[in-house]
Parts: C-alpha cells; structure tokens; sequence
C-alpha cells in the first residue's frame, strides 16, 4: 500500500440541481458528473432502455450496405464472415452469421488462427474464399486496416463489407491527418472522420448488429428476434473494454439480463461449466469467468472451438464443448501464472529500467499480452513481452502501458527495427529480429522522458464522503449506476483519521479481514478487506507489533488510517448492515493522502 497518490476528483457542477431534477442523491449526481456525462446524457444513463437506441441507418454506408446483404440474399450469391478471433471477433461473427442465416443468406465464416495466421483477413483468406466460389466477404472486429488484402479482394471480383470499430489508419501531411481507407463497396464504422453515427465507441459486435438491426427492418422482422442478440454484444462489449456509456450502457445492461436464463444452448452449458448456473450474471462474471473462457480457445487452440459452441444447439454436444473450452482456460491460466513467474525474475535483472522489455523465448507467444497486463498491474511500469516467433529469427512481443506513456508512439519511435507494428496509447503488438531485441530495450529507456512520480499510481477519490452519510438508499442508488467498467468506473470514495477499533482475521483460508471503524464523531462502521496478511504486515510495518495485537483482541489502540471505499449492503442471517468494501488503505499521518 505504500506509494499511492490520491486524487480527489474536482469536476464543477451544480449538484444539488441534478439531484432535485433527477430525484437522486449529490453524490451521485457528482459521480455522474466525474465521469464526463453531460446533463443531456443523465436520463439515459439512468434509464438504459431499448427504446433509446440510435437508428442503425445513422451510421454511414449503412443502407448501402444493406442493400448488398440483401441483394446476396435474392441471388443466392454466397457470403463469408471474417472475423479477429477474440471474444469481441467471435461475438461479432455469431451475430452476423445467425442474423443473416435468419433472412435466407447462404453464408459461412472463418476465424484466422492467431499463431499460425495472424490478426485480421489476408491475401490467403481472400484466395481461398475465390477458390471456394465466394462472393461477398464480410469482416467483423477487422478490416479498416486490411487495404493489401481487400485491395486483392477487389481485384479478383470479390464484393467487400467492412464492419470494424477500429481507428482508422492515417499518414501526417504536414499537421494534418489523411485518413486511409481500404478499398471496400461498404465500411461500417463510426469511428469514420466522415460518419456522423451519434455514438463512436461500439465494439465490433455492437457494429456487426447494428448491420443486423438494420437489415431485420427492412425484412420486417420482430426486434424481440434482434434482441436475442444482447447477451453477446453485452459479452464483447464487457470484454473490448469499451466505454461502458451511451449505446454500450444499453448493450450490458439489458443483454446482462437475457443471460439468466441465456436463450442460447452453448452459452447456458458455458454458464453451469464456469459454476455460475446460480448467480446473477453481472460485468465481473464476464470479464473473469465467461470471456476468459471464450478467449482460450483462440489462445491456445482455435477461436472456431467458442463460436461451434455458440452455434450448438444438442444440449449434450453443448456440456461437452463448454467442458473442454474451460479446460483450455484452465490450462491458459497454469501458462500465464508460469510466465508471470518466469517474467518476475527475469525483471530482477532489469532494475533502474523505467520501461521493462522482457524477453521470454518459450512463452506461449498468445499469453505475451496477458503476462504484460499483469506486470503492469503490479509495478506500474509501461511493459513489452517478447516471445520467440514460428518464423525463424523474428520475436513478436505485445505491450501494456500507463497513462503517462504513449505506447504507440513510443514504438513509432523505434521502426527502423521494427518489422511491424500497431497499437494506441495503452497497448500495442509488434514484431522485430531477435539480433534487435537488446537495441529496442535501449532505445525504448533512452527515449523514454518518465519521472519516477509517474509510476507511482493514482488513485482517484469521487468524494471525500463522512462513512456516517453512507445510508440504504444511497447505497441502492450507487449500484444502480452498475455495470462498472472503462468510462464508468466503480465510485470511490474516502475518509481520512479513521479509528480502527477491532480487527477480526477470516474466511476459510483466511485471506479477508474485517475491521470496525470509528470516525472522529463517534460513528461506527463496519469494514471489510480481501488481503488480509497484506493488511497485518503494513499494520505492523506502520504502528508495530504490540499496536496489531491490541486490535486483533479489540483492546484500545493507536491504530488511525485514511480509508478508500465502497458502500454496500451485507446480508447475514436475516440481518442487513452496511459494510464498507475498502478499497486501498494508509496511515493517517501521511497528511498529503487527501
């Protein structure tokens, strides 16, 4: 716990008018505000409803592009999905094929390989769908980048809709983006300069049915068969860490709600083989139990494996992939603690590094992200894996960075040895000579102009709130603001000097700890923390031995802290109390915390 800077939030707004126009608390009128919501967007933020949608043929080339689907569909031309082969690729690929097999299409789909072909649709995929007598290819989650391929399907009479949600690539002529797009009869995307679609920030399967939508207004088809769609778009939406506002709170909101019970036969076997048959499904199942899931497929075998068993529909057949899926999970997550591990003491050599390039030849070069993300997490550095490659000489290596470091252009920064690259701020995938890798590990450091106060992590406070203010209803009106994620953050909030007056060690392993907090008013509330030998360390670290064991027997003590936390409700016996969910934690005395 030590190292934190705390930020309080200090966004301006007349609180106590959105609350009486909104009939909610300040407080969540502030933390709505703290996440860029404009006053217009309020009452679709807190009433998330179907109906508040945008027209599909908002979006550019839409009607275009549904006039070719449907032109296939009367000449019984032949249509190919091409999808990436991540939760969000595989997610976009079911909609469009069970959307377009709904009006008649004859239509099939691929998922390139991640090891063995790469990212996104290629001049290989292109010749084939020619040789397989294909007319219409469709890519979903890729292709806004794709103009060598797309360009060659062109050439050989292929007809091309593109549905991405990806940047678009761009040169600089002076101070000035030209945008470059790929040669296509159709490109549905709204992050399109040119596309006035209200909403810029859909994943791929959020555009792929917006296509759907789209296409079942013009056949007439009821929208309760459109929305069988949600629980997959809310999945990919969850798991592309998309921002989680505007048409994306929709998505997750609603399609959350078709998950129990899922309509689906594959995604119900999914659901009762991660143990959650149970439970309400919320945004943490998905990004930690369903779409890992998904996503080992694509890591360790074939993406193809997760959409078969979307696709399933023999309730047996169905238990049986949903089993094996999680297997690979379960194995992907023995590889990724591996690596971890292995990245760890590689870093032992690395000190004084500001930005850590870890080179880790045998790793599995699928898990080079994860690995990357987890190190991030842990020291707060910007950090590249790399991973030998199939290709004889070349590492490929993928990036996870902080906030104050461009990851993108850093890396243009370096490629001259570079064989390629892509990626934006906070990630990025690239490939290089294995001679280079000692180079690039310098060059990265020498260029790199981060203060040590960068890497120390912020953590951002939305109110100083008194623990005595936290009521029922307020706690009720918090989690309504639920899912939480990218653009819509979990509130926190904080008080400083609290008296910790009792520490109980818990739970079956006892890994949680539960305190009893006193404010300097005499209020008393319940606290509880999930590490509990990390809390007993930094308590005797900062107030001694003698200190933690009077709070472990209740007994008076010196023991005040600075606590970040969440309001929720704990249920035991019938009895309902508040119980703040402490977030981080720190010794009162440090005055700078707040």
């Amino acid at each position: 716990m030590a190292g934190q800077n705390w930020v309080i939030r200090a966004k301006k707004a007349d609180f106590d008018a959105l609350s009486q126009q909104y009939n909610i608390d300040p407080v969540v009128a502030r933390v709505m505000v703290n996440r860029d919501l404009e006053e217009s967007q309020f009452e679709m933020f807190l009433n998330p409803d179907l109906e508040r949608m945008h027209d599909p043929f908002l979006m550019e080339d839409m009607n275009r592009a549904v006039r070719i689907i449907c032109h296939d569909v009367e000449e019984g031309n032949s249509i190919r999905i091409v999808s990436d082969y991540d939760v969000d690729g595989v997610m976009s690929n079911y909609i469009l094929y069970k959307g377009l097999r709904r009006i008649g299409a004859d239509v099939d789909y691929v998922i390139p390989h991640r090891v063995k072909e790469g990212y996104g649709i290629s001049e290989d995929i292109i010749e084939k769908a020619v040789e397989d007598g294909v007319h219409t290819i469709v890519t979903c989650d890729n292709g806004i980048a794709a103009n060598a391929a797309l360009a060659k399907a062109k050439e050989l009479g292929l007809t091309v809709l593109v549905t991405d949600h990806h940047q678009v690539p761009f040169i600089m002529e002076g101070d000035k983006k030209r945008y470059i797009l790929p040669p296509a009869d159709a490109i549905l995307n709204p992050q399109k300069e040119s596309c006035n679609y209200p909403f810029d920030d859909l994943c791929g399967a959020g555009v792929a049915y917006k296509l759907i939508e789209a296409v079942y207004q013009k056949r007439d088809i009821p929208k309760e068969e459109l929305y069988s769609f949600l629980e997959f778009v809310a999945i990919a939406t969850i798991c592309d860490v998309v921002t989680l506002q505007d048409e994306n709170r929709i998505f997750v909101v609603r399609g959350l709600e078709r998950l129990k019970p899922s309509s689906n036969v594959g995604m119900r076997a999914l659901i009762n083989a991660v143990g959650l048959t149970d439970q309400v499904i919320d945004a943490y199942h998905i990004g930690f139990k369903i779409g890992p899931c998904i996503n080992a497929s694509g890591r360790l075998e074939s993406a193809v494996e997760s959409l078969k068993l979307l696709l399933e529909e023999d309730v047996e057949i169905a238990f049986s992939r949903a089993e094996e899926i999680v297997c690979m999970n379960e194995e992907r997550k023995q590889l990724t603690f591996q690596g971890v591990e292995s990245a760890e003491e590689i870093l032992q050599d690395l000190s004084g590094m500001k930005i850590y390039v870890i080179y880790m030849p045998e790793c599995h070069e699928s898990l080079a992200g994860i690995i990357a993300g987890r190190i991030r997490e842990k020291y707060n550095h910007p950090v590249f894996v790399l991973v030998d490659s199939e290709e004889e000489g070349v590492v490929k290596g993928s990036g996870r960075s902080i906030e104050e470091y461009h990851m993108f252009e850093a890396l243009q920064a370096c490629e001259d040895i570079l064989i390629k690259f892509g990626g934006h701020a906070m990630a990025a995938g690239f490939s290089l000579k294995k001679e280079d890798v000692e180079v690039f590990a310098s060059r990265l450091n020498e260029n790199c102009t981060l203060e040590e106060s960068s890497f120390i992590p912020k953590v951002r406070i939305d109110v100083a709130m008194p623990i005595s203010y936290v009521t029922e209803e307020l706690i009720q009106q918090l989690d309504k603001l639920a899912p939480f994620g990218k653009g819509n953050e979990k509130p926190l909030f904080a008080q400083k000097d609290l008296n910790v007056l009792s520490a109980k060690i818990m739970g079956k392993d006892r890994t949680v700890v539960k305190v009893m907090l006193e404010s300097n008013d005499g209020f008393m509330c319940e606290g509880i923390y999930f590490d509990a030998q990390e809390f007993s360390e930094n308590i005797i670290a900062w107030f001694g031995q003698e200190e933690y064991d009077k709070l472990l027997h209740g007994w008076l003590n010196n023991v005040v802290l600075n606590v970040a936390y969440y309001p929720a409700v704990n249920e035991y016996n019938g009895n309902r109390t508040i119980q703040l969910q402490i977030k981080r934690y720190a010794m009162a005395t440090v005055r700078e915390v707040l």
